[in-house]
């Protein structure tokens, strides 16, 4: 496997590990290419592995009985997930599947659970990570209840954009709409609402913000 000891070490999981603890996470983690649609694990499978993204993006998503689509969360270089079952040996809560070509790090359980059992001052990283989780989750509860869908429209492609004002959607119209947790429909007619109000220009995946503050006051 290439050396990925960089990014492990920029992992905040991994922050207090000395460089011979990394060399046996290291040592013990396989890479993994990914094709765009490749699924790394559905919900109710066993887990025995966590990842951690080199390039690309990976969804995290859960789907209703019906077959609809909630995505969870976006993956992107230096994000670890898969990491819950390591704690309470549970099955899958989700799905992840590779929204581009992309590859991962993935790194067994059972060299980090031995590097905890032998250093339990390790776990205060385990309970930051996981406390930044919850938080995450609170934020998407309170858009839920607070944001309509095109306030959360506006935060979801704040996020795609980051601090570009220029950036192409790297996620389908389907997959955005699985981000809001909205039909295409509103989705799409909430975008189109932006760009009549001149906030932001559209041409296919590509967009521009042409007025931030207002797409941000949106979102709020």
């Amino acid at each position: 496997m290439p050396d990925h000891r960089v990014l492990l070490n920029e992992v905040a999981l991994f922050a207090d590990l000395s460089p011979d603890q990394i060399d046996r996470v290291h040592d013990s983690a396989v890479a993994r290419s990914l094709q765009r649609g490749d699924v790394l694990f559905s919900e109710g499978d066993d887990a025995t592995d966590l990842y951690v993204v080199i390039d690309g993006r990976i969804a995290i998503a859960n789907k209703s009985i019906d077959g609809r689509e909630s995505m969870m969360a976006l993956m992107e270089r230096g994000d670890l997930f898969g990491e819950m079952p390591l704690f309470d040996s549970l099955s899958r809560s989700a799905e992840a599947r590779a929204l581009e070509p992309s590859s991962v790090v993935a790194i067994p359980y059972a060299p980090i659970k031995a590097l905890y059992e032998s250093q339990p001052d390790l776990l205060w990283h385990v309970v930051a990570l996981l406390a930044g989780r919850l938080r995450a989750t609170d934020e998407a509860l309170a858009d839920s209840v607070f944001l309509d869908v095109q306030g959360r429209t506006a935060k979801r492609l704040l996020e795609l954009a980051g601090d570009k004002e220029e950036f192409a959607l790297p996620i389908t119209q389907e997959e955005l709409a699985g981000m809001v947790g909205a039909s295409r429909e509103r989705v799409n007619k909430s975008i189109a609402s932006f760009v009549r109000l001149g906030w932001i220009e559209q041409n296919d995946r590509r967009y521009t913000i042409t007025n931030r503050e207002q797409l941000e006051r949106r979102a709020r």
